[in-house]
């Protein structure tokens, strides 16, 4: 625990990458195999189940600090982080331990079902025994909070570094579903493991955002275009007739979507689909927020199936008949992609309905000109999209986020100038100013007057410079406090940028907005000048306006 607990210090010390890589291999180069599966899980987000919820953690670091609740509270919400705060006001015993963090790891695991005395006991035993940083890294980990700027792809690096296995291997191997508590690392990332290979999907191509003129990417005719859809990236995998769903974030999701299995005996064995997971009521794409009915359901009702089925809008192939075929040009792939669809599933399901099989192809367009390609960009919210994807005809399916061959342009953001009238206490270095803030639109009242109704929450958006000064003037007009957030004078509007918009019964204002940011402080208006709930909703698509979505077998080339 020692050296892990030294590892995260550097680590969290420093913003420089190459500090962080040689900081991580030299700890992989030392540590034992044991911890040093456990810290792959851990910066990869693969935590033991929290053993003790936070409420018990804050009463009884309060206890042992010998410290009122509400003392502790309030320098919770100064300091910003629970393990942190807890590192700070626990005195440290005079014994120590010389535990591994396997060690630690395995008695947290084997917490979780025991009382809350025991719970409570050993908590106390170790917070003493534990040095500053220890501790804070202990209950990092009790938290199950434990995030510390360190991405996957950097991991990687350092141990391609300390094992001098190809990045890309590397990667490879980390995804899927695999146990820390029952895989050494022998076999995580030393052996090839053919038994591992049947469920396990690709590292994901991710795409950079256009930042200069569009124009800048040369001639439009080397670049496939396509809208990129607003749900969930995944792979499907269909081997030894089984099906397998990963979502992006490496997380087995094939139960959540049970209409996918219609694959299986119609698309080959041997196949990995690239693709967006939609939802799809009354035969068209519904929103994101339709999509958030099926996320993190445990079980799906036939109900559900039926209000919100899922497709699957294919955009990409990365295996085909059994072959990784992520080194063909990007127009290799579509071409096998196009026919799998238009001839293999249309083949196999002629006895069957074509709404049974959950797949659309993500239509791809070429054009001659950049000022096509905006007015097909321009269409995007029709289409239920974010905006456009580019990808160069030639290009190969690369590991991770690369820049040169795909780029996504995204559509303008929808705005709305609204009124602040909540505040609390931001985190990490902001958490000794009010930072996270809570917008309001008029709506006319029962009595024929106007009140302001919360629509949306956003933490972003502000220069350092602006922050301190909206902090300032929340500490000087706060009307009432409920613990860490504060309610404050209507005064201030500001021009609040989101993504996407639906109805929510959620929502006390009825809509939900999808990413909000502030945009900018629009110090030139009163609130008076603020829009009504009603500015909002006309944002939203009807039906009318969503445009129907193709079944067209072929896919459209416009422009050439």
């Amino acid at each position: 625990m020692k050296d892990f607990a030294n590892l995260i210090k550097t680590l969290d010390s420093t913003n420089k990458t190459n500090v962080k890589v040689q900081a991580l291999a030299d700890y992989f180069g030392k540590a034992s195999d044991k911890d040093k599966v456990w810290t792959i899980a851990i910066l990869s987000h693969r935590r033991p189940p929290r053993p003790v919820n936070t409420t018990l953690l804050r009463e009884w670091a309060a206890e042992l600090s010998n410290i009122p609740l509400w003392l502790f509270e309030e320098s919770y919400h100064i300091v910003g982080d629970l393990a942190e705060t807890i590192a700070l006001v626990i005195p440290a015993g005079e014994e120590s331990t010389d535990k591994s963090l396997t060690e630690f790891l395995e008695e947290m695991i084997a917490l979780k079902p025991k009382p809350d005395n025991e719970k409570k006991n050993y908590l106390f035993k170790n917070w003493q025994r534990l040095n500053y940083y220890e501790r804070f890294v202990f209950t990092k980990l009790i938290t199950g909070g434990f995030r510390i700027g360190v991405s996957q792809k950097l991991m990687t690096r350092a141990l391609a570094k300390a094992t001098e296995i190809d990045e890309d291997v590397l990667a490879y191997k980390l995804m899927g579903n695999w146990d820390p508590n029952s895989i050494s690392f022998q076999e995580l990332i030393l052996e090839e493991n053919e038994s591992d290979y049947l469920s396990k999907p690709y590292p994901f191509y991710l795409a950079y955002a256009v930042e200069d003129e569009v124009s800048g990417l040369g001639d439009p005719n080397d670049w496939s275009v396509e809208h990129k859809w607003d749900g969930i990236r995944c792979q499907v995998i269909i081997r030894n007739d089984a099906l397998f769903v990963w979502s992006r974030g490496e997380e087995l999701v094939t139960d959540k979507y049970p209409e996918f299995q219609e694959f299986v005996g119609v698309v080959p064995n041997g196949t990995v689909l690239d693709g967006e997971l939609l939802p799809y009521p009354n035969g068209e794409i519904g929103t994101f927020n339709d999509l958030q009915t099926r996320i993190g359901r445990k079980t799906v009702s036939k109900n559900l199936l039926l209000k919100t089925p899922v497709v699957l809008k294919a955009y990409d192939l990365l295996e085909w008949e059994g072959n990784d075929i992520r080194q063909k040009t990007f127009i290799e792939r579509r071409t096998i992609l196009e026919k799998l669809i238009s001839t293999t599933l249309n083949h196999k399901v002629a006895e069957r309905s074509r709404s049974n099989i959950p797949i659309l192809l993500s239509e791809r367009m070429q054009f001659n000109s950049w000022p096509e390609v905006a007015e097909e960009r321009n269409r995007a919210r029709e289409k239920r999209s974010e905006g456009l994807m580019l990808k160069r005809l030639n290009s190969a399916y690369q590991v991770g986020r690369k820049k040169g061959d795909w780029w996504k342009w995204k559509v303008d953001p929808l705005t709305i100038d609204a009124v602040l009238t909540y505040a609390m206490r931001g985190h990490g270095r902001r958490s000794n100013l009010f930072t996270d803030y809570t917008f309001a639109l008029w709506q006319e009242n029962e009595k024929g007057g106007k009140e302001l109704v919360t629509f949306a929450k956003a933490y972003s958006g502000l220069t350092d410079k602006e922050f301190r000064e909206v902090d300032t003037w929340i500490k000087k007009n706060t009307l009432e406090r409920f613990g860490p957030v504060r309610s404050v004078t209507p005064h201030h509007v500001f021009e609040i940028a989101f993504e996407g918009i639906a109805f929510s019964k959620r929502h006390k204002s009825g809509v939900a907005t999808r990413f909000p940011r502030i945009l900018r402080w629009r110090k030139d208006k009163k609130i008076e000048e603020a829009n009504n709930l009603e500015d909002l909703k006309a944002l939203i698509p009807t039906p009318n306006t969503r445009g129907k979505e193709s079944t067209s077998k072929e896919t459209p080339v416009k422009g050439s």
